[in-house]
């Protein structure tokens, strides 16, 4: 969906990280047989959204703990990479359901984008990024942000949650209208 939608609207996009279960332990968090029952509904429809797009979805048993892959991603922006490891990252964990937070899984992903698996590995191991992280995510809660993914348009308009690309046309009509020759946009 969001190469649709900078295919069809130029837009610019710009990941940012969140941690949706912060409480989540380093060796991940297995999910009870309650707990997949309550998140059921959802994942249904996440799943005929990724069947729409042409995408396999997988739900794995454990929720990763994904400090590190958030780490290293913040490598890969600094080395221009940050949107193909995404990409990668994304696929082998919602796509093929593999641990985000082991070594092999992102240096698997650092060289199929492209980047140094051992200097990245290096880097993230070092603690070049938690700051980093940490400020990013802490603004993040600032804005009220709650929820994975929230997309921020033209710092106006959030989308909440996995939303049909209709929700996506609507704000941005809303956006262009607003911002019409001759118009002068709402404060």
């Amino acid at each position: 969906m969001v190469e649709r939608l900078k295919r069809e609207y130029d837009a610019q996009v710009e990941w940012k990280p969140f941690f949706l279960h912060p409480e989540t332990p380093v060796e991940g968090l297995r999910l009870s047989p309650q707990m997949r029952a309550r998140f059921a509904q959802a994942n249904e429809r996440l799943d005929q959204m990724a069947h729409a797009a042409g995408m396999d979805m997988v739900h794995p048993d454990v929720i990763p703990n994904s400090r590190r892959a958030l780490e290293a991603t913040e490598y890969a922006q600094e080395h221009g990479k940050q949107e193909d490891f995404h990409r990668v990252v994304f696929r082998k964990y919602y796509g093929e359901g593999q641990d985000i937070h082991a070594w092999s899984v992102l240096r698997a992903a650092a060289e199929e984008a492209g980047l140094d698996a051992q200097a990245m590995q290096q880097a993230v191991e070092s603690g070049a990024y938690q700051k980093v992280l940490d400020a990013v995510i802490d603004k993040a809660y600032a804005l009220g942000i709650h929820a994975v993914p929230t997309y921020v348009l033209n710092d106006r308009y959030a989308i909440v949650g996995a939303q049909p690309y209709e929700a996506f046309e609507r704000i941005l009509a809303r956006l262009a209208e607003e911002t019409r020759p001759g118009d002068t946009p709402e404060p």
